[in-house]
């Protein structure tokens, strides 16, 4: 019984499918019949995000300037006050010479 209604459904298809095709070249549509199964797309596969970036970076060097930087400051400032008694002794001079 079963071979018989397959029979007959698909023999019905085939004569919808000819007369659907004789209109259809007519009117320039095509008209296509599919027996099959429907496909399913497989799950997401979802990947952790990538690692951070690893920074490696050189540790800061203290570079000091002025006063109280380094073991030698008190001789830079001794320096210092020597440069600055000689460069006011001179202009003393220059304004004594010039008669200012």
């Amino acid at each position: 019984m079963n071979k018989k209604v397959l029979g007959a459904v698909l023999g019905f298809a085939v004569g919808v499918a000819t007369l659907g095709a004789s209109t259809a070249a007519s009117a320039h549509v095509d008209v296509a019949v599919g027996l099959g199964i429907p496909l399913v797309a497989p799950a997401p596969v979802y990947a952790p995000p990538p690692p951070p970036p690893v920074v490696v970076a050189q540790e800061p060097v203290a570079v000091g300037y002025g006063y109280g930087y380094g073991p030698d400051w008190r001789e830079r400032r001794a320096w210092r006050e020597r440069e600055w008694r000689r460069r006011e002794w001179r202009e003393r001079e220059w304004h004594e010479r010039h008669g200012w």
